[in-house]
């Protein structure tokens, strides 16, 4: 028998339009509804009180668990009841969740919410509950299988019109002969915002609600409820139920001790996450601020050594027993000195900028067939000079990729300058790109000097230049490889080398192929 609401109901509307002494709806949390409920739970299990519930939870396995616990704790030998009404999916969702269910309640012997069935011993098995979402909405019943009442298994739905105000109320209503209780909560329409579809998490406003335990005011919730509901059944609850018009004193001083360990619990796991997110933005602050310290150690070292070399020079040449050759070799280490000291500060004022700008420095679609021609070309020249023989495989068929504005030929100059400045004279540069699976692969291939195993993870540090006795100082500021990696992070790319000592080295770079939305920025 298929059960449903005949008409649109509110028990938040209609409680407070007749009932002049209703308490006062007051602004809550869901944490703070949520150890209402639990407090609630903890007084009926601990009082081995077997009750009807009658709820609405919000989505979430959290809410549900409480009922289930209430289920599985009862050790008292009474029928108990649960009513849950809640939100369901889309009939196309709710079609294949429902075929889930039911393989999954053949396989458990359960089905979902009104659950109806004796408590026994530890050892029977406890029924499961399980959870359906939202836009139909129902309930069912169930019951294990050592179950000596014989319940047939078949699914009670209580459906409710579509866009009902019910849709923005919680409640949960405990009903038995020795205690009631009903927790109403009501969740307000935004301003400017008549419309009932879910409002976004971050602009809810908090839930309005109330406790009662005034039986007149229960019963009247009640009434509202089955009134609505046809055709009207003793599954739910019996016919001549009539709610107590309060609980004793005791039992309603234990439930305030219970909700005050809940709200303090409650209260400790906020504090013990505030003082967590600020530990950690203290822990990042630390260490940026040492990141920061080390950086400007670094930048300082760098612009001490050439002005030493400079200083060296100048007293050098003011001597006067110098011949002209050393003169004239002391004024191109003073122009080497200046001219790398000029790219140093160049470099570090770049790289400043580039990590100041990155973030909001937009993504563009570029094709590595109109930018690795071009930059080759600029660097014939220098490799004809040093006998290198230079050469790149850039079909012009390869998709497009996401990089960042101009930052492709940044990307390119950095590696091929870097591969020609640590090859020998007589070795060789290929430039070769290919696609590989979703990316666009451009490796930088050659056979310069090499790099050692323990130097592989210091060369994308800043300021970090590799040093070799097979070869002049080659020059530099150990800035282009950290550019290169910075660039690459903006656009969800990657780096990575191989080196053999002697044999040359092979720079991988991976490049997004450019689909309908960028890639986001890789952490």
């Amino acid at each position: 028998m298929n059960f449903f609401f005949a008409q649109d109901v509110s028990v938040y509307q209609q409680l407070t339009s007749g009932m002049q002494t209703l308490p006062q709806f007051l602004p809550h949390s869901p944490a703070t509804l949520l150890s209402l409920l639990r407090s609630q739970v903890d007084l009926l299990i601990e009082q081995q009180i077997a009750a009807t519930l009658w709820i609405k939870l919000p989505p979430g396995k959290i809410w549900h668990s409480e009922i289930q616990r209430y289920h599985q704790q009862l050790t008292v030998s009474d029928v108990i009841r649960t009513l849950r009404i809640e939100e369901s999916k889309t009939e196309v969702e709710k079609e294949g969740e429902d075929a889930q269910i039911m393989r999954q309640s053949d396989a458990e012997n359960c089905f979902v919410s009104v659950s109806e069935f004796p408590r026994f011993h530890e050892q029977s098995p406890p029924s499961k509950l399980l959870q359906v979402e939202e836009p139909t909405q129902y309930v069912s019943f169930c019951a294990p299988p050592s179950s000596p009442i014989s319940l047939s298994s078949q699914s009670l739905r209580v459906q409710i019109l579509p866009n009902s105000l019910l849709q923005r109320e919680y409640f949960v209503m405990v009903l038995s002969s020795q205690f009631c209780c009903l927790i109403l909560a009501h969740r307000p329409f935004r301003k400017g915002n008549n419309s009932l579809a879910k409002a976004s998490r971050k602009n809810n406003p908090p839930l309005l609600a109330v406790t009662t335990f005034e039986g007149q005011i229960i019963q009247q919730a009640l009434d509202i409820i089955k009134q609505a509901i046809t055709p009207e059944s003793s599954l739910l609850i019996p016919a001549d139920f009539i709610c107590p018009p309060a609980p004793s004193p005791t039992l309603m001083s234990q439930l305030l001790a219970k909700q005050l360990q809940r709200q303090d619990e409650i209260h400790r796991q906020i504090t013990m996450r505030r003082v967590a997110r600020m530990q950690q933005k203290n822990q990042k602050l630390h260490e940026m601020l040492q990141l920061k310290d080390e950086y400007l150690s670094n930048v300082c070292q760098e612009l001490r050594a050439p002005l030493t070399h400079m200083k060296t020079a100048l007293s050098l040449l003011s001597s006067p027993h110098l011949k002209p050759t050393q003169r004239q070799r002391y004024f191109q280490m003073l122009k080497q000195e200046c001219d790398r000291q000029n790219a140093l500060i160049t470099g570090v004022m770049d790289l400043v900028q580039l990590e100041r700008d990155l973030a909001q420095m937009p993504l563009e679609i570029v094709r590595l067939s109109e930018v690795v021609p071009g930059v080759v070309s600029i660097y014939q020249p220098l490799a004809r000079e040093k006998g290198i023989m230079i050469a790149y495989t850039v079909p012009t068929e390869l998709p497009a990729v996401w990089c960042v504005s101009g930052g492709l030929r940044q990307i390119v100059i950095n590696l091929l300058s870097n591969s020609l400045k640590f090859t020998s004279i007589g070795g060789q540069v290929w430039v070769q790109a290919r696609v590989q699976g979703d990316y666009v692969q451009l490796e930088f291939r050659d056979t310069g000097i090499g790099i050692t195993d323990s130097e592989i993870p210091k060369i994308f540090d800043r300021f970090y230049r590799l040093r070799s006795t097979t070869t002049q100082d080659p020059g530099g500021v150990g800035l282009g490889l950290s550019i290169v990696q910075l660039l690459l992070c903006r656009c969800s790319g990657s780096v990575s080398v191989k080196s053999k000592l002697c044999e040359g080295s092979t720079f991988t770079v991976r490049l997004a192929i450019a689909s309908v939305h960028p890639p986001q920025e890789s952490i």
